[in-house]
């Protein structure tokens, strides 16, 4: 019966006062048909395993594949398909009562009729009521999001830079003050797991997914992968968030740069470069995986057990829950042909390593299917407890069985604009200025009209990208709140500075004629995975007839790049300003109008390497050396890894390291002395690499290997400590198969700060 005629209506809004009188007074609830019975399971105090073990012996075949199955929201409203709508309690007993599913999810854009916060809890706090009412052990759900920005399928909440702009700040503490944010919005809505962050490395400019990533760098990866996953896990109030590190592994890397292409990587590169930011961030006590779509070396990653048992689970001794992507599990079947019946995909799948599949379009095949696989044998019934029992357990340490419910009243206060500073810091941080020809910028008292102009200005969906309230972004519509740039502009100009925003190209060149500067925001629209699949990642053509008309009215121009991707710039790129601003989210005009102005120095630097001319593609600066000698054969970029300006100036004098011979067990430590030359006070980010004079395998020319920020006053110079793990200088070694395991080369080795390719800033070293 659909929830949404009087009747359903009136039983829906019984449904939420229980929920929001009970959540009110803070009421737990305990399995109530059993509380009283003596179940271990349901003793908050008793140890987690015994709680496994005894809810594993009380569970059917049908409940025990219902807790490893996955099923979106939307499957249990309207019509009970994709139509979204109220709830429809013929679905809602379908999915969770009949066949007990164990987990649901919102995926972009599938939120309550009316998007807040408020809503959104009373959404979950619906489903989980009904599960522990309808259920005959009261096992609660466990409900997923893709938080990936900020909390940024909920109108009103605050939307961080994405991860390619946290990458861009060099500052892994800020990375993770933004997934704190972004924790405790998600908890205050209802759900407890989030499908964040992403650890792949961005290596192809053409694949659409590449704004979801830190960096092409492992190191500057991993070490954001890791502390956004200590930000989404540290909870308070005996709840929190189970981050999921995705999408394990080598998904960024498709042959040919379309999203879900199967990729062909070397062992050696797979094991040196692909997998070290997966690791950082499973080391950071990661409480689940989720694998990529993607097939590698002929073998689809969700059927790899190599991948996901080999690796993950016996090298990397991970204990938690690993997810499949969305319907990758069928994919096995329909798209891989790895199988010849639904029932020997899911075999394939659990048995490589899956614990839970994401199954949102079809729950009814799959649970039949899943039943079916266990009873002719083709899952074991070990297999089958071990990977229900890591399920159980990520919910009783998410607390769920003492917790399930959250207060709908308290969840608006909580998202609602919250941590509006945090991401205005974190968008300052983010903008990378590439170029300030003649010290154009920042605006001085000089400045009295700036013509502000192009597709970006004054465009909130394009700012925040894809995953923003829809999957391919701000729906057509849809109003969300935070400034655009062109607003921040005109709100941030200094007295007696006119900021005129002007849409129309032929208009925004007559008046930049009489202005005395111009701001031209371009970029990309939004979008996400396939659709945003680039084969010439490059400025529109006429993006770039708009640049150079701004240009020949000879007005400074200053270029701002709103993408998730560096661009090919063409005409655009030669302007006056260049400033790199990612998709900088709800802040981002702000932040914007705090560089362009000088009332924030920019620190922000590269973390891909930006290509100049097409074809490029892949480009990052890892790339191995080879005897092509022809202008564009080795690494040639517009801007290289780590590029970026500030309105003052710094200088690295010394390096040191603090022995003369390592051994691969050693932590190597390393002083740098660097110094603020200038007038003004900002951040430097000091990179270290190293190199190896020469290598038995082929090696990259630089490798980062250490890296901080240091803030330094105008005038001021410090030594700087940082240190690295000699392990860190790994390598595969032997001949093309890869065979070998990674180990620390003996020999002669280089360290560098600074400039990636201009640094003379050294020390040697040598491993024994």
């Amino acid at each position: 019966m659909p929830l949404g005629n009087p009747r359903g209506r009136r039983r829906l809004r019984r449904m939420t006062a229980l929920l929001i009188t009970g959540a009110c007074v803070g009421f737990t609830v305990t399995s109530p048909a059993a509380a009283d019975n003596g179940a271990v399971y349901l003793r908050a105090n008793a140890p987690v395993q015994a709680r496994i073990n005894d809810l594993l012996k009380r569970m059917t075949l049908d409940e025990k594949v219902g807790q490893i199955e996955q099923i979106a929201v939307n499957r249990m409203l309207g019509d009970c398909n994709w139509s979204g709508g109220d709830f429809v309690e013929s679905c809602l007993k379908q999915v969770l009562a009949d066949e007990a599913t164990g987990s649901v999810l919102s995926g972009g854009g599938m939120g309550p009729r009316s998007n807040t916060p408020k809503d959104w809890a009373i959404m979950i706090n619906t489903v989980q009521k009904y599960a522990l009412e309808h259920t005959r052990l009261r096992i609660p759900i466990v409900y997923g999001v893709d938080a990936v920005h900020g909390h940024n399928n909920v109108l009103g909440a605050t939307y961080f830079p994405q991860q390619i702009g946290l990458g861009a700040t060099w500052d892994p503490a800020l990375t993770g003050a933004a997934s704190e944010s972004t924790q405790k919005a998600v908890i205050a809505t209802g759900a407890t797991w989030n499908f964040s962050p992403v650890a792949d490395l961005a290596r192809d400019q053409r694949w659409g997914r590449y704004y979801e990533t830190y960096s092409e760098d492992p190191l500057l990866a991993g070490e954001n992968a890791a502390s956004a996953v200590r930000g989404i896990q540290n909870g308070a109030s005996g709840r929190t968030v189970a981050a999921s590190v995705k999408h394990f592994a080598g998904y960024s890397e498709p042959g040919n740069g379309h999203d879900r292409v199967p990729g062909d990587l070397s062992m050696r590169y797979l094991q040196d470069t692909i997998l070290p930011p997966y690791k950082a961030a499973v080391d950071a006590g990661a409480l689940t995986v989720m694998v990529n779509s993607g097939a590698i070396n002929g073998v689809p990653a969700h059927a790899s057990h190599y991948l996901l048992t080999d690796v993950l689970r016996d090298q990397w001794r991970f204990k938690g829950v690993v997810v499949s992507d969305w319907n990758d599990v069928l994919a096995l079947q329909k798209a891989y042909h790895i199988a010849t019946d639904y029932p020997g995909a899911i075999a394939a799948a659990v048995n490589a390593g899956i614990d839970v599949a994401m199954v949102p379009p079809d729950d009814r095949d799959f649970h039949k299917s899943a039943v079916e696989a266990v009873n002719r044998g083709l899952i074991s019934k070990k297999r089958l407890d071990e990977a229900v029992g890591r399920v159980l357990w990520l919910k009783f340490t998410l607390g769920l069985f003492e917790h399930p419910y959250v207060d709908p009243e308290k969840a608006n206060a909580a998202v609602l604009g919250a941590d509006a500073d945090l991401a205005r810091k974190a968008a300052t941080e983010s903008m990378v200025l590439l170029r300030n020809s003649g010290g154009v910028l920042p605006f001085g008292t000089g400045t009295r009209r700036i013509v502000v102009t192009g597709p970006s200005a004054d465009s909130m969906a394009n700012q925040n990208g894809g995953w923003t309230i829809g999957w391919q972004g701000v729906p057509d519509g849809v109003t969300v709140p935070g400034t655009t740039i062109a607003q921040g502009l005109k709100v941030g100009a200094p007295a007696g500075t006119d900021v005129a925003y002007v849409p129309d190209a032929a208009a925004a060149v007559e008046q930049t004629k009489s202005a005395d500067a111009a701001v031209v925001v371009v970029g990309e629209k939004p979008g996400a995975e396939g659709v945003s699949d680039s084969p010439r990642p490059e400025l529109a053509a006429d993006q770039q007839a708009l640049v150079a008309s701004l240009q020949a009215t000879g007005k400074p121009v200053i270029v701002v790049v709103v993408a998730g991707r560096p661009l090919v710039l063409g005409a655009a790129g030669n302007t006056a300003g260049l400033l790199a601003a990612w998709l900088p989210g709800t802040e981002g005009g702000n932040a914007v109008a705090d560089i362009l102005y000088g009332k924030a120095n920019p620190s922000g630097r590269l973390p891909v390497s930006w290509p100049k001319n097409l074809g490029n593609e892949p480009m990052y600066y890892q790339q191995l050396p080879g005897t092509n000698s022809g202008p564009d054969s080795g690494y040639s970029p517009a801007f290289a890894f780590g590029a970026g300006l500030s309105y003052t100036t710094y200088t690295i004098d010394k390096l040191t390291v603090n022995r003369a011979e390592v051994r691969p067990g050693d932590t190597v430590g390393v002083d740098v002395t660097v110094a603020n030359t200038g007038t003004r006070a900002g951040d430097l980010v000091v990179p270290v690499y190293v190199s190896q004079p020469t290598s038995a395998v082929l090696a990259p020319p630089k490798r980062l290997v250490a890296f901080t920020r240091v803030a330094l006053k105008a005038g001021e110079t410090r030594t700087v400590h940082l240190t690295f793990p000699a392990s860190r200088l790994a390598v595969t070694p032997g001949d093309v198969n890869g065979a070998g395991v990674p180990r620390v080369a003996s020999g002669p080795y280089q360290l560098s700060a600074g400039d990636l390719l201009a640094s003379k800033t050294t020390a040697a070293f040598t491993v024994r």
